[in-house]
């Protein structure tokens, strides 16, 4: 016989686990299952992961998931499959969730505002949950509709609809922001904020403008801008262009705008930080790009990415999802200085 007609061995069973570890195919069903404790006892349970790794059992999903009812698969939805921001989230939910033996399905809505289309013939049939990233609660009414537990991040905690929340705090991001920039000496903001129409962006505005009010000598304008780096160039450039008081801190909802607004000061012939201090939003790869490196706010992506996973695989064994916002870092570098009036 060749090699080629070698036959395939046998993939080995639980009850072939369960004949080596000496135990019952129920009790390897329980210990594999994560759902032997007070009914197994330690010594049983570590026998049976031994011998499912000795015979390198790996369980039959697909029966599971018929067995259970359940595709073993989210679907995580975000605005764009281009910002590296969500591309970290992917990669947090993803880990956890193969650690539980999950597959996370990654779908776009345009801009986090338009409708979700249920991206399968049936949502219901192919998928177990969805976790939505940054997105508008009504955007994702045609999943919610296929009666699928639903996890929302970085999105308002008041609305009924989702099973979970994890949030960031964003507020006290852009309060840092602010606190930063005053204790530098500005008192004359640009906020170049963005055009997308949503609660992340909503609350980046609001703590900016409640910070700046109570500081009591501090003027800001908002112009808005598609979250695109020519986008917020050009927005940038005309807020710049008007006459009177030029301001002296630009604050950007995030680093792609923060990027288009540098472009701006250096098309105006404008010296960043030292005319014209900017701040962004995210600390994505881009910040470092930039020269100076922009002073801006980390958000820890990754653990969004897990806490959604996390919410969603306690909402599907009917435990309560863990709750509290994720804190955030302002991380200072070289586009933010003193303005010149508090340097003279």
């Amino acid at each position: 016989m060749t090699s080629a007609q070698q036959p395939v061995p046998a993939r080995p069973t639980s009850r072939d686990v369960a004949r080596a570890a000496g135990v019952s195919q129920a009790t390897v069903s329980l210990v594999l299952g994560e759902k032997w404790p007070g009914r197994v006892s330690e010594v049983t349970a570590q026998r049976v992961r031994e011998a499912a790794a000795e015979l390198d059992y790996r369980p039959n999903l697909a029966a599971r998931s018929l067995r259970l009812g359940r595709t073993r698969t989210a679907l995580l939805v975000v605005p764009a499959l281009t910002n590296e921001f969500f591309a970290r989230v992917y990669a947090g939910a993803a880990a956890l969730a193969a650690e539980h033996d999950f597959g996370v399905v990654l779908y776009p809505s345009p801009d986090g505002t338009g409708p979700a289309r249920d991206p399968f013939a049936s949502a219901r049939a192919a998928l177990d949950g969805v976790i939505a990233s940054s997105m508008a609660a009504d955007a994702l009414d045609a999943l919610h509709g296929a009666d699928l537990p639903l996890v929302m991040l970085d999105s308002d905690p008041s609305g009924t609809g989702p099973a979970a929340h994890v949030n960031l705090d964003i507020a006290d991001g852009m309060r840092q922001v602010t606190d930063h920039l005053l204790g530098l000496g500005h008192r004359r903001f640009l906020h170049l904020a963005s055009a997308v129409d949503t609660w992340t962006f909503a609350v980046r505005a609001e703590a900016l403008h409640d910070a700046l009010g109570a500081a009591g000598d501090a003027t800001v304008r908002t112009v808005r801008a598609p979250l695109d780096v020519g986008a917020g160039r050009e927005a940038a450039e005309q807020a710049l262009a008007v006459a009177g008081e030029r301001p002296t801190a630009i604050v950007c909802d995030d680093d792609i705008l923060a990027a288009g607004a540098c472009k701006a000061a250096r098309r105006l012939g404008l010296r960043v930080p030292d005319e014209l201090s900017v701040t962004g939003f995210d600390d994505l790869a881009l910040a470092t790009a930039l020269e100076p490196e922009l002073t801006t706010v980390r958000l820890p992506a990754e653990q969004v990415g897990e806490r959604g996973m996390e919410a969603l695989l306690a909402v599907l064994d009917g435990r309560p999802a863990g709750q509290g916002g994720l804190p955030v870092q302002l991380v200072v570098r070289g586009s933010t200085a003193p303005p010149q009036t508090a340097r003279a």
